[in-house]
């Protein structure tokens, strides 16, 4: 296992402001291969406003988002590769959402880089809750520009 990386810095190459990313910590990286990550969900997200007021849930599409976040870091430090301009999620693969997370919850996203084909990258993961059950499930693509 690899130390703690700065999510900032990891994060750098990505297109996202800090107010859009999912990742507050990324415990594990094996750059270009797999990653481990972990996100709060605080409770005082302005999306979660609108979403179940009363018993609010994190969307099933912004968990999608941060498994999308911890690919973009997987294809961006690829050994030997200068990181892709214009990184975006171009595809979603197999999502499953088989549960929610509430505020005060954390979300522990692990990422695979199966493949690059030029600048196109598909990595698979999940997303577990805190007690280790598995909350979303497949797979998304990437594409940038060299």
């Amino acid at each position: 296992m690899s130390p703690p990386v700065d999510p900032v810095q990891a994060l750098s190459s990505l297109p996202h402001g800090p107010e859009f990313r999912f990742i507050d910590e990324l415990v594990e990286l094996v750059p270009g291969s797999s990653a481990k990550a972990v996100w709060r969900l605080k409770g005082d997200e302005e999306f979660l406003r609108g979403h179940f007021p009363g018993a609010p849930l994190m969307p099933g599409v912004l968990m999608i988002e941060a498994l999308a976040q911890l690919g973009g870091i997987l294809i961006q430090t690829r050994p030997g590769e200068a990181p892709l301009k214009n990184l975006r999620l171009t595809a979603v693969r197999q999502i499953k959402i088989l549960g929610s997370i509430t505020p005060g919850q954390s979300i522990h996203i692990s990422g695979t880089l199966q493949g690059m084909l030029d600048t196109l990258g598909q990595v698979s993961g999940e997303i577990r809750d805190e007690a280790g059950h598995v909350i979303v499930t497949g797979a998304v693509t990437l594409a940038g520009e060299k």
